[in-house]
């Protein structure tokens, strides 16, 4: 089956300028032009544009992608390239991963720590007298994790509006 330009972008979702700039980079050799010059996609070039998609998701360069395409072009002979380049990427990918999900934790003992300020109504809950002032109790992470040990679901923790608007009904 042939798809135009427009059929693809709406398959993708994607739209038509982001294809003919993928065109424009190197990155639809495998794209073929009709009679008048228009490119006609093929199913296989649908699988292309999906792998083009995760990569540009994944924070590859258009030059990273142009080069795993050009691999791709050439056929069996760069499998094992194809395939370490690949590896490589997830790796990366991973890595990005636990780099989030490390922000994701430090959001969820910030919202934590907000929740329980809101609702013993101070912040002052969490702070200690020092010499110099007050400061944030340096033992709040421990109460935090001792919290978090103790709960089933993430939500129930750090969800104050749920926990809020409950207690306005009650």
């Amino acid at each position: 089956m042939r798809y135009s330009i427009g059929d693809v972008a709406k398959k993708m979702d994607v739209p038509t300028s982001t294809l003919r700039f993928y065109d424009k980079k190197g990155l639809l050799p495998f794209v073929d032009r009709d009679e008048a010059g228009r490119r006609s996609f093929k199913d296989n070039d649908l699988n292309f544009l999906e792998v083009i998609e995760c990569m540009k998701k994944c924070g590859m360069t258009i030059s990273e992608i142009r080069h795993f395409i050009d691999l791709c072009m050439e056929g069996d002979v760069t499998l094992e390239d194809r395939y370490e380049l690949l590896a490589r990427e997830e790796q990366a990918v991973a890595k990005q991963i636990a780099e989030l999900k490390a922000q994701q934790d430090f959001l969820h003992y910030k919202m934590w720590y907000f929740k329980t300020a809101l609702e013993a109504g101070t912040e002052e809950i969490h702070m200690i007298q020092t010499a110099e002032g007050e400061r944030v109790d340096p033992d709040i992470h421990e109460q935090y994790q001792a919290a978090l040990a103790k709960c089933h679901d993430i939500k129930e923790l750090i969800d104050y509006q749920k926990n809020y608007a409950a207690k306005q009904q009650a």
